[in-house]
């Protein structure tokens, strides 16, 4: 969930909200004014209230500016546990980025490679690079599609059909998967229009992606009741998990269920549903 690093209140209470990950935003949501301030308050949010098990994430302004360099000092300082890097278009990006951080990790006594990274992809250049991106660092644990910024750069708008960014999602899809790190989607923006991001939500769960950055809190259920497992596909995930189990015991090489054949693809599909499924503590 995106919080805007100028708005106090949201800040101090983001923790009671039933998401995964609170996205502290730096950039695009803080106007240029009001930048250190923001900075400021984000930095002393981390350092002094506790966010529970919540993954804590800044979203820095870019790079190329003190702005940015400013933002590193202070969120890697405070303990971050990602930074977001916007508008990522190469691979040289997300090594300066990691320059950055480890000097500023060294600087202050942090084990190396503490503070992780995810890349925010928003111009067609960047989605041409994806491959090259998600690969470029060992602190990257996913790579987000950025909608708005994506669209202008190919000279259109965003449709309820999302037609414009099949190519874009694919490509970040598919690098994110080659790389072995997350694949995030864009923000659905109208707060109000629920069975469009439900029904956006499940185009890109049935493409394949890991989740979906929200920037409303009534947004948050919705998303989370789509990407948990239903209680028919962890009944058929334990299914599968026990015929391994029982053909183990007996020794046999051949693993069956109700007559069908059970092969690796069903098996890590399985892992993987019983994976989310704890990770939604709907079974331990």
């Amino acid at each position: 969930m995106f919080v805007p690093g100028n708005n106090p209140g949201m800040i101090k209470d983001a923790y009671i909200y039933n998401c995964d990950c609170i996205m502290f935003d730096l950039e695009d949501s803080v106007s240029y004014t009001e930048k250190d301030a923001a900075r400021s308050l984000v930095f002393h949010a981390l350092t002094t209230i506790d966010y529970g098990d919540k993954e804590l994430v800044v979203r820095v302004n870019a790079l190329d500016s003190s702005i940015g360099i400013d933002d590193l000092e202070a969120m890697v300082r405070a303990r971050i546990d990602v930074i977001r890097l916007p508008k990522t278009e190469t691979a040289q990006d997300i090594i300066f980025c990691e320059e950055q951080i480890e000097r500023i990790e060294i600087s202050i006594g942090m084990p190396v490679g503490t503070t992780k990274m995810m890349a925010a992809i928003e111009s067609a250049q960047g989605v041409l690079n994806a491959p090259a991106i998600a690969k470029a660092s060992k602190r990257l644990i996913g790579i987000a599609l950025g909608a708005e910024d994506y669209v202008t750069d190919l000279k259109t708008n965003r449709s309820p059909e999302g037609i414009e960014l099949l190519f874009a999602r694919s490509m970040i899809l598919q690098a994110a998967r080659s790389a072995g790190i997350s694949a995030l989607d864009t923000v659905f923006s109208d707060v109000n229009d629920e069975e469009g991001l439900i029904a956006e939500a499940k185009h890109i769960k049935q493409l394949g992606f890991d989740g979906k950055s929200v920037i409303n809190p009534r947004q948050i259920q919705p998303i989370i009741d789509i990407f948990t497992p239903t209680l028919k596909e962890i009944q058929k995930a334990k299914a599968v998990m026990e015929a391994i189990a029982e053909a183990n015991r007996r020794g046999s090489g051949v693993i069956s269920l109700n007559g069908k054949m059970i092969d690796r693809p069903i098996v890590l599909r399985a892992e993987r549903v019983i994976s989310l499924a704890k990770a939604a503590k709907i079974i331990s």
